[in-house]
């Protein structure tokens, strides 16, 4: 997770850090792994504990971003004295959960501010963009953690679920994240018992988000290889019948040009 989030809290303190907000990553026991802030803000945050090694469950701090995050399992945002102890009411925190290749919550993302004057308003601004940063994080550790698999992406509008499956070649599922698994309605957390790709793919309630990008993906496929199926199915690393089977299955014209 530590490898997967690194560039990402970079980024994301490229954008927060000159509003004096700070950018932290901890487990699923709410202990600081990693730390981003300004020299001129760093004496605020590390009076208030906001550093690597500290605990910040509700069980040691009471209300606060990173432990009611993990707790519940969601974004949230704890701002000023919404806090639980007195000292800590001087700082607004917005939270994201992490949650790991298995669908176990494995982290939390912070970004907490040390301006008294930082609005209601501006936290939920910021607030999203932890959401979304906790979910790139989830993304790249998913991938990570199924590194010989070809990754369905699902579209999806939802910022707060990463939707991904992982298939083998022989178009098995072998992993989908927690946003996947309630789509699916599969086991909540833990291994996945091994299934056919097409028994998710091939519900009647309509095409779903993966049954769109795997439809892209061939047909992207087949264009870049001027309809060629067996240069196509190469390119997705299937076999021909494959690529044939699928293209009946979603409805794609199988004439070769």
């Amino acid at each position: 997770m530590i490898r997967a989030a690194s560039p990402k809290l970079d980024a994301l303190f490229q954008l927060v850090g000159s509003s004096g907000c700070g950018v932290l990553l901890t487990d699923a026991d709410g202990v600081v792994l990693d730390f981003r802030t300004a020299d001129g803000d760093r004496s605020t945050f590390e009076s208030w504990g906001l550093i690597p090694g500290s605990d910040w469950s509700e069980a040691s701090e009471g209300t606060n971003g990173i432990g009611t995050c993990i707790a519940e399992g969601r974004r949230v945002i704890i701002h000023r004295d919404e806090h639980f102890h007195a000292r800590n009411t001087g700082m607004s925190c917005m939270d994201a959960p992490i949650f790991g290749a298995q669908g176990e919550l494995i982290g939390s993302l912070d970004v907490s501010s040390a301006r008294a004057d930082q609005t209601e308003a501006f936290n939920h601004l910021i607030g999203a963009m932890v959401s979304q940063t906790a979910r790139q994080i989830e993304t790249d550790n998913f991938r990570g953690a199924f590194p010989n698999t070809r990754i369905i992406v699902a579209n999806t509008d939802d910022s707060e679920a990463a939707m991904l499956l992982a298939v083998d070649q022989d178009d098995i599922v072998l992993g989908a994240t927690r946003g996947a698994r309630k789509a699916f309605r599969l086991a909540p957390s833990g291994a996945i018992a091994p299934m056919a790709a097409s028994d998710i793919f091939g519900r009647e309630d309509g095409p779903t988000g993966f049954e769109k990008a795997e439809r892209a993906a061939m047909k992207r496929a087949l264009i870049r290889a001027n309809g060629n199926i067996s240069e196509a199915a190469r390119s997705l690393g299937i076999g021909r019948a494959t690529l044939y089977r699928r293209m009946k299955r979603l409805g794609m014209s199988t004439k070769q040009d």
